[in-house]
């Protein structure tokens, strides 16, 4: 499916309908361009999980996780990949576990980084800016 959004609220209501999708154990890869708005959609997957914390990117601590106040998913790992220089250093960081949790949903800006340790099964988001504003997300 295809979307476009117009701004940056709409962004983060879009991820709020996408956290409505979630069961728990769901990874997903978010990719797009710096300043694409990946973390934009990962604070409104947030906002929908129910999580009240900031939401930032991990890109200088590679890693966050916040818990939810969701039934199903009780845990959201934020990963961002773009300063790592290979997939090892997050199978040291303990990315196999947290990508097999049944009750967490597991975000990541940059898969391409790490695509060797990807689960076969994961949603794929693909964020493309279309102007200053509006961004393409496709979801497959």
């Amino acid at each position: 499916m295809k979307y476009l959004t117009k701004n940056e609220k709409e962004t983060m209501a879009l991820g709020k309908k996408i956290a409505a999708t979630f069961a728990g154990g769901e990874v997903v890869a978010l990719h797009g361009d710096l300043g694409a708005g990946k973390t934009t959609l990962a604070k409104g997957i947030a906002i929908g999980l129910g999580i009240k914390n900031k939401i930032t990117s991990p890109t200088f601590v590679l890693m966050n996780i916040y818990q939810t106040k969701n039934k199903t998913v009780t845990e959201l790992v934020h990963l961002d990949c773009y300063r790592i220089n290979n997939y090892h250093e997050m199978e040291m960081i303990g990315f196999n576990e947290y990508a097999q949790n049944p009750k967490a949903v597991t975000l990541i800006e940059w898969p391409e980084k790490i695509a060797p340790l990807l689960p076969k099964i994961r949603r794929e988001i693909f964020i493309r800016l279309r102007s200053d504003q509006q961004r393409e997300i496709e979801i497959k």
